[in-house]
């Protein structure tokens, strides 16, 4: 299971949000860039990056610091908050991320979804399954849907979805532990790779995320307010 810690970007600060709520927002390091280069020294080799700004923008915004991360470090970065366009995904590419995360358009644009899936691959476009008691949420999470997330999961699975992120949004931020009756469901009655996002508080977290079978975890707040250190990650990589 490959460990993925999360940065997540506001006004160009490392912060961490509870339940996508922005206005809980918590800014822990000033420089992106130096949170990404201690995850590396300590044998990381994944990243998730999130533009908080983009999601509210509904564009891309923080390019520059992904571009940065991308050409200062050998992270492997996911990149999702804003991606609405065909050039907001040229640009993310262009700025180094090696896979983007979308959720909003999918949702309510498919037929660009497939499109991209179709032109850059499976293994470049991840989809966001981000959900609320089971609902997609999109736009930044401030926007819930009636739509079930496996069911979502599944329709997309039938046009060729490899990398699924799934956050349940209760969870998020919380240091509460994992929704993992949900990403068992998913691991159960699909084949993408589900990545498990939202909760994670200890290390026996990822333990059971292991054992259920997902293929990484995003890891956020747990290791910023150092329930999980840097130190244990490079034991676990």
């Amino acid at each position: 299971m490959r460990l993925i810690p999360a940065i997540d970007i506001m006004q160009g600060q490392c912060v961490r949000l509870s339940k996508g709520d922005f206005s809980t927002k918590k800014v822990y390091n000033s420089n992106p860039l130096e949170v990404a280069k201690s995850f590396e020294e300590n044998g990381i080799k994944n990243l998730h990056l999130v533009d908080l700004d983009g999601a509210k923008s509904k564009h891309i915004v923080n390019y520059k610091i992904l571009e940065s991360i991308c050409t200062k470090t050998n992270l492997n970065v996911d990149f999702g908050g804003g991606l609405k366009s065909d050039n907001d995904l040229k640009t993310a590419f262009e700025s180094g991320a090696r896979q983007v995360s979308v959720g909003s358009v999918a949702l309510r644009q498919p037929e660009i979804f497939e499109k991209w899936l179709q032109n850059y691959g499976s293994d470049k476009i991840i989809l966001g399954a981000d959900c609320k008691d089971r609902k997609v949420a999109t736009l930044g999470w401030m926007e819930t849907s009636e739509i079930d997330v496996i069911s979502f999961i599944k329709k997309f699975e039938q046009k060729g979805i490899s990398y699924v992120i799934c956050t349940d949004i209760n969870k998020d931020g919380m240091l509460e532990g994992t929704s993992n009756n949900l990403y068992k469901k998913i691991v159960d009655e699909t084949t993408v790779k589900l990545i498990a996002s939202g909760g994670v508080s200890n290390i026996d977290d990822l333990v059971k995320l292991k054992a259920l079978g997902c293929e990484g975890v995003i890891i956020g707040k747990a290791i910023y307010e150092e329930k999980i250190t840097l130190k244990q990650l490079q034991e676990l990589c």
